[in-house]
């Protein structure tokens, strides 16, 4: 299991959201490439990228900075907000970014998901943000009927490298995950979870860690990090020696 610090583009700048509101936004950094260079100074392997212009309009809204950001590091990216076609999901790839993350067109439109996978194989990551275990889309504006695992369970065998999992009741509210709920999603499939919302502690993180054999992959911080709940260099370390 990999820690992934999180960057979360509104207006060209990093900020955290509560409970996915964007008036509820604090911004930490009006550089987002001097602090993707700070990520991967602190050992991260892996940067997670909102943008959550983009993921309210549902179109690109953030590219400068994204481009940006790609240009400042050397470890590998997964992005998401606002992707909804074949088109953006190649262009994103073609700048340099590493994983593209659907997350309401893969609750809209199942297909995209599947012609995406076969496209580009490895590179496609289903975002799944739920409320109360039921699957929110249009930046978590809008509760669907639809369950997390229910959703999960309908991408099997599509070839999805990894699924990440929301719970947005935690987000951005320091509260720590979700543990239970990612449990039992990520043993109702065979593809990797990644953990997403309240992780804000070092022993958040070794909950998460007593699950992995369940099929955690990693575990997504952005607002612990900022503030210094969690140091990212001790959080990677811990997981790298797998645990205190």
């Amino acid at each position: 299991m990999i820690v992934i610090p999180a960057i979360d583009l509104k207006e060209g700048k990093c900020v955290r959201l509560e409970q996915g509101l964007m008036e509820k936004d604090t911004v930490f950094c009006d550089n987002p490439a001097d602090q993707a260079r700070e990520w991967e100074r602190q050992g991260a392997e892996l940067l997670h990228i909102v943008d959550l212009d983009g993921a309210f309009a549902g179109e690109p809204k953030n590219r400068a900075s994204i481009e940006a950001i790609v240009k400042a590091i050397a470890i590998p990216t997964q992005l998401g907000g606002g992707i909804r076609d074949i088109p953006t999901i190649e262009a994103y790839l073609s700048l340099g970014i590493g994983r593209v993350i659907l997350g309401t067109a893969a609750q809209r439109n199942p297909e995209l998901v599947e012609e995406a996978c076969r496209l580009f194989p490895g590179r496609i990551v289903v975002g799944i943000d739920a409320k109360n275990g039921m699957v929110a889309v249009q930046g978590w504006a809008e509760v669907t009927g639809v369950t997390a695992v229910d959703l999960a369970r309908r991408f099997e065998g599509y070839g999805v490298a990894a699924i990440i999992y929301t719970d947005i009741a935690r987000d951005g509210m320091m509260q720590g995950p979700n543990i239970e709920a990612t449990r039992a999603l990520a043993e109702a499939i065979s593809i990797p979870v990644i953990a997403s919302g309240g992780v804000s502690s070092l022993e958040d993180i070794e909950n998460l860690m007593t699950i992995e054999a369940s099929g955690i992959a990693g575990a997504i911080t952005g607002k612990a990090v900022y503030t210094g709940a969690i140091n990212l260099a001790e959080a990677v370390a811990l997981t790298k020696r797998g645990g205190a």
